[in-house]
């Protein structure tokens, strides 16, 4: 049986469907990312769309082509948030209802938004390719539609709308990065971006710990992950399907790997420098960019493919994130035991512009003489540079400083 593809004929008439329902989303310019890699550097604010992703986009179009018998059966769909407010708001607006099985331990405020929207939720164990096989043995049981999350062309169709904008917005691009999980929203605005504009670059950037395509890639067919391990849960996909694999084969060029640290800092600059709040999967692109910033020709754009965060998670993100870009310092200082001793040390450190977050005073070590005693000191500075900075300061001053450890 041949795989299904996706035209740009497709993607020109799902665009159609979507009017007045997806968003134009905004194309913003990022100095700062320019100035790193020496070029226009543009983000993509799917963040910003209805539901918070791009996700909205693939799910309407999907279920707005179901005869109206199939809508009646109602639709089922498996994600780890944002599938799920897609197709709970498209089945909202068409008039159908909408069943959503999610992971446990799926992001709060991507549940209570789901339901919001009206879907019943339902969790199940597992990654999404477990919740996936429970979501179609209920459509299988109860005669609801599955809305795949990317592996059907309607969707493909949906997301590839993304790219059309890009081209618009951007007409002289010549590098795009694509956050990817399954490949849904990658094969789209590949399909749409080389029909336009074969000369294009385009890039699908995954989480290092949840990296299906690379190995798919290499073997010629979509091979399942033995296991996932990231903190993007928007791409924590262990498959690629069969329609998206084909598509990525044909016509994206290139697919790239970020760490959780390479994440986090991305995540973290984008709220810093462009004001911007996105979830870890939807920085993957600007991860990309900062690993690398000489590899991409420009005017580059990446995608922030959504936006809907867990504020617990993004707490966490943040203090990752600058760990990760060198903000937080532990050391460890011998001092005299004297009066007054810790006091001179802190004062030092304050007059060189570093913030004391923690001190543990230990006396009773045995690797200590008895006129010494050792300070463990957790720091906030303001970068890598700054820290090495205060070490010698402090070595200067006669302190016999240890560690250095630039991460929290």
């Amino acid at each position: 049986m041949s795989t299904p593809e996706v035209s740009l004929d497709h993607i020109r008439a799902a665009r159609e469907l979507l009017a007045g329902v997806a968003i134009r989303t905004p194309m913003e310019e990022s100095r700062w990312l320019s100035a790193l890699v020496d070029g226009p550097v543009h983000l993509k604010c799917e963040n910003l769309q209805r539901t918070g992703s791009f996700k909205a986009r693939g799910a309407y179009v999907r279920i707005a082509r179901l005869t109206d018998e199939e809508r009646a059966r109602g639709v089922v769909a498996a994600s780890a948030g944002n599938h799920a407010q897609g197709v709970a708001l498209a089945a909202q607006m068409l008039g159908t209802r909408a069943t959503v099985f999610m992971p446990e331990g799926a992001p709060i405020p991507k549940e209570r938004a789901t339901r919001g929207y009206g879907a019943e939720v339902r969790f199940a164990p597992g990654y999404l390719e477990d919740v996936l096989a429970t979501a179609l043995a209920f459509s299988e049981e109860t005669g609801a539609v599955l809305i795949h999350p990317f592996d059907h062309p309607d969707v493909v169709a949906g997301q590839g709308t993304v790219g059309l904008e890009i081209i618009e917005q951007v007409p002289d691009v010549e590098t795009v990065l694509v956050p990817t999980g399954g490949g849904g929203l990658l094969a789209g605005v590949a399909i749409a971006i080389k029909a336009l504009r074969p000369e294009v670059r385009v890039i699908g950037v995954q989480a290092t710990g949840a990296a299906a395509y690379p190995g798919s890639l290499a073997e010629g067919v979509p091979r399942r992950l033995g296991s996932m391990k990231t903190m993007a849960d928007g791409i924590a996909v262990g498959m690629p399907g069969e329609i998206t694999f084909a598509a990525v084969r044909d016509h994206v060029d290139e697919i790239v790997t970020v760490s959780e640290d390479s994440i986090s800092r991305a995540l973290l600059s984008l709220i810093e420098r462009a004001k911007v709040v996105v979830e870890p999967a939807g920085a993957a692109g600007v991860a990309a960019l900062l690993d690398r910033p000489e590899a991409y020709g420009t005017p580059a754009v990446a995608v922030l493919s959504g936006g809907n965060v867990d504020p617990l998670l993004i707490g966490k993100v943040i203090r990752h994130g600058m760990a990760a870009a060198g903000r937080y310092l532990n050391l460890h200082v011998l001092l005299p035991d004297t009066p007054g001793g810790l006091a001179e040390l802190l004062t030092e450190i304050g007059r060189a512009g570093a913030n004391v977050l923690e001190v543990v005073h230990e006396r009773l070590s045995p690797d200590l003489h008895l006129d010494e005693v050792e300070v463990h000191l957790q720091l906030e500075t303001r970068g890598a540079p700054h820290s090495r900075e205060l070490m010698e300061l402090l070595r200067v001053r006669g302190y016999l400083v240890r560690g250095g450890e630039e991460r929290a």
